[in-house]
């Protein structure tokens, strides 16, 4: 099971005030806020930039460490979980792009869209290439 929701720790800035974000699983995503809601807000968009990132340059995403005690659990948003999970089972089947989209019965630039962290690709789209891997998805709300 992938889970797409990493603990932040904020650090109060001493001096000009309000925090800094970090994640220990993504080093690359650091942010700031001058309220915890506005950090919590900021650092969701942080995470969702960095796990971009890691999906455009083909690097490992990294697991979730559990929540301390001191920390905040910040989700990555649906759609970008979604495509996350696809590519961590592109990578788990140790299938490429073209290979799926032959899999699917659709065009490779079509499936590079469906990866393609900032294309608005509809959730039915990712379910089917979910399934084209023998993997689906579950959505849990928490409080």
């Amino acid at each position: 099971m992938n889970r797409f929701t990493y603990p932040a720790t904020l650090i109060p800035d001493e001096e000009d005030g309000g925090f800094t974000v970090i994640f220990r699983d993504v080093p690359e995503a650091i942010t700031q806020g001058d309220t915890v809601d506005e950090c919590l807000i900021e650092a969701v968009d942080c995470l969702e930039e960095a796990m971009a990132g890691r999906i455009r340059r083909g690097d490992k995403l990294p697991a979730p460490s559990q929540c301390g005690k001191n920390e905040k659990l910040v989700p990555v948003p649906i759609q970008m979980a979604m495509k996350a999970a696809l590519y961590q089972a592109m990578i788990e089947a140790g299938i490429s792009k073209s290979e799926l989209a032959r899999k699917m019965g659709i065009h490779e630039k079509v499936m590079r869209r469906i990866l393609d962290p900032h294309h608005g690709t509809k959730l039915p789209t990712m379910e089917r290439a979910l399934s084209a891997l023998g993997k689906h998805a579950e959505l849990h709300v928490t409080e």
